[in-house]
């Protein structure tokens, strides 16, 4: 029979279903043996990463800390204790992801536990971490929007310059996914995922769910592309339609968009990174500041169901409470 060391190189002792009928209290030093022996086992037969396993180790020293105050062994345990524990965790001021993932921990290593016959059942399986609070969506503020659009990127080769331009006055000025507008073409055609009127002023783009819409191109944007299409096949032979390419000549890439505007946003100056999705949201955001019309913007964005565009009614109000906070003579009143 093969002998399992621990970390320390002792071998471990067999674990019996009569010792843990024994165990009335909690005892340090078995209760970090039986740890051990479920972390050898995470490693060698599950093969967790190291990382996965530290963090393991980290959630069942606050199991054992816990029990010990308790002062129950670790098979002790039942669910109103991990119902507590989980609470006095959120009433400290520990995020609900936190409480999930160390709950996580601890539903794992009593799994483990039942397998081997140590524990009757698993304290931790019906206990959930409290919900989290759906974060807001990040956007811009005008003034930084306007700072990103107006930035004059002119160190880079005069045809990246308006490729870019023309994209991010797309993903702000019309609100387009960043998959919406990588598929975009030239021309329309039956076989176009998109493409763009620029008569009409309109884009025709295939969204979420594959369904169709239409949305409105501004004068900025229309300029910005017509900048673009004019300097487009500078860079070679074409062997795609798509409407914005790269310098092979092939379609770009969602992953290629997200790289250049973060480049952009740093040359621009501003504190965060831009992404794609970031100025669809900021293009919401504005849009209901400027209309407060949200059945508008639902049509916009593509929203199959308006509670999905109602997240942006919350970043008007912050708009509107940072508003009152810089003007109002008794905002800042004191009590």
């Amino acid at each position: 029979m093969s002998v399992w060391l621990n970390c320390v190189g002792r071998p471990y002792l067999p674990f019996t279903g009569t010792e843990a009928g024994l165990a009335v209290a909690h005892n340090p030093a078995a209760a970090q043996a039986l740890c051990e022996r479920y972390l050898l086992h995470a490693r060698v037969e599950k093969r967790l990463a190291e990382r996965t396993l530290s963090l393991y180790a980290i959630d069942l020293h606050k199991l054992r800390a816990h029990a010990a105050e308790a002062d129950l062994a670790l098979e002790q345990v039942q669910n109103t204790q991990i119902r507590r524990w989980a609470a006095q965790m959120h009433s400290r001021g520990r995020s609900a992801r936190g409480i999930a993932l160390i709950l996580s921990g601890w539903r794992g290593f009593y799994t483990w536990l039942g397998r081997t016959d140590q524990v009757a059942s698993n304290p931790v399986q019906d206990v959930r971490a409290p919900k989290a609070g759906k974060p807001l969506p990040k956007a811009l503020g005008v003034d930084q929007a306007m700072q990103l659009a107006d930035f004059d990127a002119s160190t880079d080769a005069p045809w990246l310059v308006a490729r870019d331009t023309a994209m991010l006055e797309l993903l702000y000025g019309s609100g387009l996914r960043v998959s919406e507008l990588t598929g975009l073409d030239v021309n329309a055609s039956a076989q176009a995922r998109g493409w763009i009127d620029l008569q009409a002023a309109q884009a025709h783009v295939l969204g979420k769910g594959s369904k169709r819409r239409s949305v409105p191109v501004g004068s900025k944007a229309l300029l910005a592309l017509q900048n673009w299409l004019a300097v487009r096949t500078q860079q070679g032979p074409i062997e795609q339609l798509a409407l914005f390419i790269g310098r092979s000549g092939t379609r770009l890439t969602a992953q290629s968009v997200w790289q250049r505007l973060r480049r952009r946003s740093r040359q621009a100056g501003l504190a965060m990174p831009v992404h794609p999705h970031m100025l669809r949201h900021s293009f919401a955001s504005h849009l209901l500041q400027s209309s407060s019309d949200l059945r508008a913007v639902q049509e916009l964005l593509g929203h199959a169901n308006i509670r999905t565009t109602q997240v942006y009614t919350r970043l008007d109000f912050q708009h509107l409470a940072r508003a009152y906070d810089a003007a109002h003579p008794r905002a800042k009143r004191k009590l």
